[in-house]
């Protein structure tokens, strides 16, 4: 059973499935009305999107490019800075750069899954995980209580609740808590102008702020801002806010901060990291994306990270001779690299 329908939970089933597990999803969520704006794709990113077999939905639907153009804060044109290429498995080079919607990549991975067979059923969550002995052998199996009332026996259980699952809390009580990291992150999606052909950085301001192509008609604005601590803010107000933050650019910048209105339609949220440190696997139950790594966007690899995490799994979990194996080097092959990411 994998428990959440994220880029993570999606890319452990997929995977999985393609191996030839049986797999049971299901997602607290009764639609799809997937949070987030968009994200930006890196070359390593573009490898894991290409593993999953969903590379030519994404170039199509998404939009790929050679890498940044850097402007400073008036929206003068600096330096483009190309984004070094991946070789691809057949040995062509991949994209170095590119960007798309999260809703859109979240739904080519659902269309993909259930092209194999298998459906996330909605609306249910996990109240309770216990490990039992198996009916089958002497291995451990995972006993897990549902919302609707009912409890199932699996042989294995990928958490992918992100980064506040309470699945995480209840196997590790021990572990640390998110933590606020000092800043917020805004987005948002908004109608590109021809000349945004590239990822757009504007430096020599107090925020760190650009622009990302995610379509052939679609852009997303990302903003970082440092915090002292984690604020209250009213929906009503981030229009103000965002204004104010953008009020030290020209070009492009201003044009949309001068646009801003009520009605906007802002993703404003607080940047939380967390990283388990302890082995994310514990009897039948393992650990995936931000409920074991969760990461802030800086290096653009908190989705690449998740969709990793779901390939090298299900790679360990069809080849290993029991579940416990699997795990075990599934989380040697993933820790460090995890926990670069998280810590730079």
């Amino acid at each position: 059973m994998v428990l959440g329908a994220g880029l993570a939970g999606l890319s452990s089933a997929l995977m999985l499935a393609k191996g030839g597990v049986d797999v049971t999803v299901i997602e607290s969520h009764t639609d799809w009305d997937v949070v987030g704006a968009g994200l930006t794709i890196s070359g390593p990113s573009f490898r894991a999107i290409e593993a999953l077999g969903i590379l030519k939905d994404v170039s199509e639907q998404g939009h790929t490019h050679p890498g940044i153009k850097v402007h400073d804060h008036e929206g003068r044109y600096l330096k483009t800075l190309t984004s070094p290429g991946i070789q691809s498995q057949s040995g062509d080079a991949l994209p170095g750069a590119g960007g798309i919607l999260r809703s859109t990549l979240h739904q080519i991975l659902l269309t993909h899954l259930n092209g194999l067979g298998v459906q996330v059923q909605m609306g249910l969550s996990c109240q309770s995980l216990v490990q039992v002995a198996s009916n089958k052998d002497r291995s451990v199996c995972a006993e897990v209580k549902l919302n609707d009332g009912r409890e199932l026996e699996f042989d294995a259980v990928v958490v992918a609740e992100g980064l506040f699952s309470s699945s995480r809390q209840a196997l590790f009580p021990a572990s640390s808590a998110p933590t606020f990291t000092g800043q917020a992150c805004w987005r948002m999606v908004l109608p590109r102008p021809r000349q945004v052909d590239h990822r757009f950085f504007y430096l020599g301001g107090s925020v760190k702020v650009g622009l990302t192509p995610v379509s052939d008609q679609q852009m997303y604005l990302f903003l970082l801002e440092t915090l002292a601590q984690k604020p209250k803010r009213d929906a009503s107000e981030l229009h103000f806010i965002l204004k104010n933050l953008l009020a030290e650019f020209n070009g492009e910048l201003r044009d949309i901060a001068e646009a801003l209105y009520p009605e906007s339609n802002i993703v404003y949220r607080p940047l939380e990291a967390h990283l388990l440190k302890e082995p994310w696997h514990k009897g039948a139950v393992v650990l995936v994306g931000d409920a074991a790594h969760a990461t802030t966007p800086q290096l653009a690899s908190g989705a690449a990270m998740a969709m990793e995490d779901g390939i090298v799994l299900a790679q360990e979990f069809v080849g290993a001779t029991h579940v416990g194996q699997a795990f075990e080097r599934y989380f040697a092959r993933r820790f460090e690299r995890c926990k670069m990411v998280v810590e730079n």
